[in-house]
């Protein structure tokens, strides 16, 4: 099954408008993600705690790693430089962290809040290779500033 992202994007307007809490929002977002394309085989945030620090948010799937220094990983990249990391390989991107040995590929978003702080990042791993394409981080970052521009 492959998302539908138009549908998906209704979907989560319609269950967060009126929201502001940023976890409630990060719950809820996770929960349609995840649920929405079987190449979705992990899918949560990371939120910023601490300066150059994310810790474990709402997720789906199996554990996670609890504690990311901006300095590590994936989602240390997307959240020290604020750009999507499309990652085909996990093995072949230097640095990575394996919370699950079974990830082979890994989507990571900046989450932004409405002033265009970092409230962390969103992560999706799936356990195909190459499982993402430029059209689902476009999508998900339409998702994700629409959902978190309320956020102070």
């Amino acid at each position: 099954m492959r998302v539908d992202y138009p549908s998906l994007a209704k979907s989560i307007h319609a269950l967060t408008t009126g929201e502001d809490d940023p976890v409630a929002l990060m719950a809820t977002v996770t929960c349609e993600v995840h649920h929405a394309d079987d190449r979705f085989d992990w899918t949560g945030f990371y939120r910023v705690t601490a300066p150059e620090l994310l810790k474990i948010g709402p997720y789906q799937g199996g554990h996670g790693c609890l504690v990311i220094p901006f300095s590590r990983g994936v989602c240390g990249a997307a959240a020290r430089t604020r750009q999507v990391q499309l990652v085909a390989d996990v093995d072949a991107f230097d640095g990575h962290i394996a919370c699950a040995s079974s990830t082979q590929s890994e989507l990571v978003l900046p989450v932004l809040n409405g002033a265009g702080g970092l409230l962390g990042v969103f992560d999706i791993d799936s356990n195909l290779p190459n499982a993402f394409t430029q059209t689902d981080a476009d999508a998900l970052a339409d998702i994700l500033k629409n959902t978190f521009a309320a956020v102070k």
